[in-house]
């Protein structure tokens, strides 16, 4: 890590979206949690969904569920903090079984997550004999240990269709699995889960924005409703929208996610204009400066996994992978 890098310096990262007056608060806490870095060989892990300062401040690698789960796998460092929500810690830890995992706040958790048990997947496959499970990686560990291979919204419709079956449980978003079956010819059999935040978005509100703002481009979330989806210009995973801001360079886009992303894109593109409607994930916001910097001074909040358990969940999250 670059011993040279300060909080001062941070900032010009993030001048866009953080006014001056709020980082100076920022500021000691980004002090601390880079020198607590430096001497406890740690990297920070955040996601999209966390607010700047985490994000563009004191992180070391950034992405969504699937690039932080391949880029876990490639860290040197003793103690990996990651600022995001549980399940993307069990993953980490997963994948980092000796390795110190930290989650600065035990109660980040996910609807999506909360919405299946594995007594569900046992049920489940009593009524669908033989049919493989892929499960979203918004799940737990016990969850994907009972699945037959995990997904992500960026690579979901890959990982069905490398299965080289006609008929695929797909769980626990049902939205997801909606959307997808949409693009290709295997059968998805859906659960009814849902994302707290992106189920609140209406075909009805890119009606609105687009009366509003005239020539926006409107991207979504394929967590989304499937009438938003194709109400959308374009739908793909928060990496994938991420990118596409770059490529096309819209003069006006909407993001139709958890709104810490657009602020997050923004800092990258200051030629193009950032429409926010803004739902937020209650869990991603308890993450703060504040607790990365206690989860690294009293070494609070390890995460582990059930070795029993872990196995077979390693075994699934590695065939994604895989692909």
């Amino acid at each position: 890590m670059n011993e040279q890098i300060s909080a001062a310096s941070l900032y010009d990262r993030v001048s866009r979206v953080i006014p001056k007056a709020e980082w100076m608060g920022f500021q000691d806490d980004v002090e601390a949690i880079l020198e607590l870095k430096r001497r406890r060989n740690a990297v920070i892990l955040a996601h999209n969904y966390q607010t700047p300062e985490i994000f563009h401040g004191v992180a070391d690698i950034v992405g969504d569920s699937l690039a932080l789960a391949r880029k876990a796998m490639e860290v040197e460092a003793d103690v990996i903090v990651l600022a995001g929500v549980h399940f993307m810690a069990e993953t980490a830890k997963l994948l980092n079984p000796e390795k110190t995992v930290l989650i600065p706040d035990m109660g980040a958790g996910c609807s999506l997550a909360d919405s299946i048990t594995p007594k569900d997947i046992a049920l489940l496959r009593k009524a669908y004999p033989g049919v493989p499970v892929v499960t979203y990686v918004n799940t737990s560990a016990a969850v994907k240990a009972a699945s037959d291979i995990c997904c992500t919204s960026g690579n979901a419709r890959q990982v069905v269709e490398s299965l080289g079956v006609p008929r695929v449980l797909m769980l626990p978003d049902e939205y997801l699995a909606k959307n997808v079956a949409r693009e290709t010819n295997v059968e998805l059999i859906a659960w009814r889960g849902h994302c707290e935040v992106h189920e609140l978005f209406t075909a009805d509100d890119i009606r609105e924005l687009r009366e509003s703002h005239p020539g926006v481009t409107v991207l979504a979330h394929p967590e989304c409703p499937p009438d938003v989806v194709e109400a959308a210009d374009f739908s793909g995973s928060t990496a994938v929208m991420s990118d596409y801001v770059g490529r096309k360079r819209p003069a006006r886009v909407v993001l139709l996610t958890e709104c810490s992303m657009s602020d997050n894109v923004a800092v990258h593109h200051p030629d193009v204009e950032f429409i926010r409607p803004c739902n937020l994930c209650p869990h991603m916001k308890r993450i703060t400066l504040g607790n990365i910097r206690a989860a690294l001074e009293e070494n609070r909040h390890e995460v582990t996994v059930d070795p029993a358990i872990a196995v077979a969940a390693r075994r699934a999250v590695e065939r994604m992978l895989q692909i």
